[in-house]
């Protein structure tokens, strides 16, 4: 395992490799030193071909992510900061670009952030214990991570504006019910069945998982006509 200052990081011998946000004592509120390291850890994901897969849980057992920390971005001025440390080290950018399969184990609180990095993972799985909730609107912001983006492209247009401009919070089965996430289970096998899915999906060869994964990513953004040709472009290296 290494350990940074905000995260552990950890591989075995099968391909699958394990962050974990790992600040027990805030909610593994996400902070500026978080970010650095979970950037550190996503470009080893990128560059170790060893590595086939990423599960991405959280350290104790009330949280995944509770959000951003408060003491560096919880005021009005405080968001001009926050953007600027957003695209000092783009970790968002480099999740979302990363072609290995990722899983994110759920427990516990899982907002604002918490949510947003849930959703750069592509399947989701959830304790039954687990919270999630977007406030960001509710204290006069909005969320500065990706929230507006993606949550509409996991919920939909009405479903995700219904959760951002609420900021109500909801279950684990009401996740379900959205699609945000795959499976809600108890908190006790919670990991052994993040771990199933993700070893169940690399078992595949790494070329077509990345390929796949590039073709949903950059689809989504395209007209059909335009995403069938990228669809039939990647099809065509195997052929």
């Amino acid at each position: 395992m290494t350990a940074f200052a905000t995260v552990d990081y950890e591989k075995y011998a099968d391909g699958v490799a394990v962050l974990t946000l790992s600040r027990p004592e805030a909610l593994n509120a996400f902070n500026v030193q978080m970010r650095d390291d979970v950037y550190a850890v996503l470009e080893a994901v990128r560059d170790d071909r060893d590595v086939r897969g990423l599960l991405v849980r959280g350290a104790g057992d009330r949280a995944f992510c509770a959000g951003a920390d408060l003491t560096e971005f919880g005021s009005a001025p405080s968001q001009v900061i926050a953007r600027q440390v957003r695209w000092e080290r783009d970790v968002w950018g480099l999740w979302l670009s990363t072609d290995k399969p990722m899983v994110a184990a759920i427990h516990g609180y899982c907002l604002g952030s918490g949510v947003e990095i849930a959703s750069v993972c592509d399947m989701r799985v959830a304790a039954d214990n687990a919270v999630f909730g977007m406030p960001e609107v509710g204290l006069g912001l909005i969320p500065a991570a990706g929230g507006t983006q993606l949550l509409p492209r996991l919920l939909g247009p009405g479903r995700a504006l219904e959760v951002l401009l609420s900021g109500r919070r909801f279950t684990a089965g009401d996740a379900l019910r959205y699609g945000f996430i795959m499976r809600a289970v108890p908190a006790d096998v919670l990991e052994t069945t993040a771990l199933t899915l993700l070893r169940t999906v690399i078992e595949a060869p790494s070329t077509a998982l990345a390929a796949a994964k590039r073709a949903v990513r950059e689809g989504l953004d395209l007209p059909l006509a335009q995403g069938l040709a990228l669809e039939l472009r990647l099809a065509s290296q195997f052929a």
